[in-house]
């Protein structure tokens, strides 16, 4: 089975974002494992850039730890082929169209499929223009994941329709972060984004507690989580893999 598909086939999946070589490459990998063992049905790694205009700041300061540390876009591939040596987990790579673009994409999708990666999110990278990339992607068997943002709402049953591997559904307005309130109408975004589907649909921006959670993949086929596990690393460091386990063990028993 596919294995974004088999991600969403154990009942709601949680989805775990993690910056790639943040705060350093051995950290990283301990800590993405810790995030599976944790109950992550899908990891994104984060490929570190210097602007990444969807992030906000707990983000931002992870990708400039990660490249002040010497990580690139080689050792991110090199980062998700020993986390796939141990595991069947899907995973996804989150980056931005300039590095895509630079590495070359048939370079860059090979590499994917070789370091067994299963799917590509480029928030950057308007709907018109990717089936550029995904045409590519595709002759490698990776799936260039689509996002619904909620000004999205005259575009969600074409982009939804035509969705690759999951649809990110974006909760707000604005870069990532942790919020203690989302105020998009979210269930009207549902309900149209069900009536076209052909890949599940995970809500991801803000979702930092057991309670969002739960409340999000109740209306959705998972939840995805960044800026509170990228915080955890950046306070506890070397010692973030064994907070990182804890932190997704709570969500992932939310969502039950």
């Amino acid at each position: 089975m596919n294995r974004i598909k088999n991600a969403f086939s154990n009942g709601k999946a949680f989805i775990a974002f993690l910056t790639g070589g943040d705060p350093d490459y051995d950290t990283s990998l301990k800590a993405i494992r810790a995030a599976i063992e944790g109950g992550a049905d899908l990891i994104e790694i984060g490929v570190p850039f210097s602007d990444p205009i969807a992030e906000g700041v707990v983000i931002q300061e992870a990708d400039l730890r990660a490249l002040a540390g010497g990580m690139t876009t080689d050792k991110i591939f090199d980062l998700a082929a020993e986390v796939r040596a141990q595991s069947e987990v899907a995973i996804c790579l989150m980056t931005y169209l300039n590095p895509v673009f630079h590495y070359g994409y048939e370079k860059f999708f090979a590499k994917c499929a070789q370091a067994g990666v299963d799917g590509v999110i480029i928030p950057d990278m308007p709907y018109e223009e990717k089936e550029e990339a995904a045409v590519v992607a595709r002759t490698h068997g990776v799936d260039v994941v689509s996002l619904i943002a909620p000004t999205s709402e005259n575009r969600i049953r074409t982009i939804a329709g035509e969705a690759e591997g999951f649809l990110y559904v974006v909760s707000s307005m604005g870069v990532t972060g942790m919020r203690a309130e989302i105020k998009t109408d979210l269930e009207s975004i549902m309900e149209v984004v069900r009536q076209v589907q052909k890949v599940p649909a995970a809500i991801g921006f803000g979702i930092n507690t057991p309670e969002q959670a739960k409340k999000y993949a109740a209306i959705s086929d998972g939840v995805i989580v960044g800026s509170a596990i990228v915080k955890i690393v950046e306070k506890y460091r070397e010692e973030a893999p064994e907070h990182v386990y804890e932190y997704v063990k709570s969500m992932k028993d939310a969502i039950r």
